[in-house]
């Protein structure tokens, strides 16, 4: 009994041994396969680092407004009784817009006129006798200073009334109406807009750092969404003296001619001042800079001669020092050279050494002003 089961864990013992034996063979086998067939190559796509002539830029979001610009309302109470205007139009300076009822106004003018020309009369008349001694001279002084008063009511009235007459203080154009004939308004309601449109201002924020690159009279370059494709000029006319604290921008305004009244106060625009002389910056496209903690870097395509003596292609990885940024392109001050490959799209599945083949079928944008296309 006991050779029998000696001999069955014998047999036992050598049926698992050449299996685990077996497995062991075949491992080393495929590992000395895979380490003959190397590291497979992966697809990227290149871009040749090149100088690009870039022209010192500072872009900022401005908002337009009217050099001069109101909303137009009353200095007194009461009820509209004309409208002179036309919603959106073009007035000149003095223009009458709103008459107020001003019946009583008047009535009560033409009685202080009256008492004026009263007072005026006696006053000649009482001039005369001083001159033959026939009253006294406080009779006379007393005349003169009742002829000022009524004057003075006259004048007071008259403004009142002038007032219930609501003119245009500049030439501009109108907006919408916010009123309608027989409604009562109070002091100060607003009855339209009126804007001068030409010039216009657009006031912007430029941070602290920019502050060398922005002067009085400077030229700067306006682009706004609603009319694509279209530049306006105009130049820096103020700089506010003091930097907001909480955020470090100082407050910028620049005029520009507004020929056509196309440009509308609140229109956001897109400003850009240019600075100083062009320079020439060695560039490559946004895509190609992984930029990390430790260092932005990019991979370098080289050629490396195998074992074998053919010639292949692997990637480096280099680490840059990165500069200003235009559109898709970035500027790279150091790690590069004018001429050397780097890949610029599947960095992600990159180590250095990793062997790399080229396809530029599809090439990641590098268009230093881009522009958004209609699909």
């Amino acid at each position: 009994m006991t050779k029998r089961m000696i001999t069955m864990l014998a047999i036992v013992g050598m049926l698992f041994g050449g299996i685990f034996g077996f497995q062991a063979f075949k491992g080393a086998m495929i590992k000395k396969f895979m380490s003959a067939q190397g590291i497979p190559p992966q697809t990227v796509s290149t871009a040749k680092a090149q100088f690009a002539e870039w022209q010192g830029e500072f872009q900022a979001v401005g908002t337009l407004r009217a050099v001069r610009g109101a909303d137009i309302a009353p200095e007194v109470a009461g009820v509209v009784t004309a409208i002179h205007f036309q919603s959106g139009q073009e007035v000149e300076e003095g223009a009458p817009l709103v008459q107020l009822n001003a019946e009583s106004d008047l009535a009560r003018l033409q009685s202080l006129a009256a008492a004026a020309e009263l007072a005026e009369a006696n006053y000649e008349r009482n001039k005369k006798q001083r001159e033959i001694q026939a009253v006294s001279q406080a009779v006379v002084d007393a005349d003169a200073a009742n002829l000022k008063s009524a004057r003075a009511q006259v004048a007071e009235q008259r403004a009142l009334v002038n007032r219930k007459l609501v003119r245009a203080p500049f030439a501009g154009r109108l907006g919408i109406r916010a009123v309608d004939v027989g409604q009562y308004v109070t002091a100060g309601t607003k009855l339209v807009t009126l804007q001068a449109l030409d010039p216009v201002y657009v006031d912007f924020f430029a941070p602290q750092k920019s502050l060398d690159k922005i002067a009085l009279k400077q030229r700067i370059a306006l682009k706004i969404d609603a009319f694509p494709g279209q530049q306006f000029l105009g130049e820096i006319s103020s700089i506010d003296p003091r930097l907001d604290p909480a955020t470090r921008n100082v407050q910028v305004r620049a005029t520009l001619r507004n020929p056509k009244k196309s440009l509308l106060p609140g229109m956001f625009a897109t400003v850009a001042i240019t600075s100083g002389a062009p320079q020439k910056f060695l560039t490559l496209p946004q895509t190609a800079v992984s930029y990390n903690p430790y260092g932005n870097t990019v991979f370098a395509v080289e050629e490396h001669k195998g074992e074998d003596g053919q010639t292949k292609l692997v990637a480096q990885q280099r680490f840059v020092t990165t500069g200003d940024t235009r559109g898709d392109q970035v500027a790279i001050l150091t790690g590069i050279k004018e001429g050397e490959t780097v890949v610029t799209a599947g960095q992600i599945k990159l180590r250095s050494g990793v062997p790399v083949t080229v396809n530029n079928t599809i090439q990641p944008a590098n268009d230093p002003a881009p522009r958004p296309k209609d699909q």
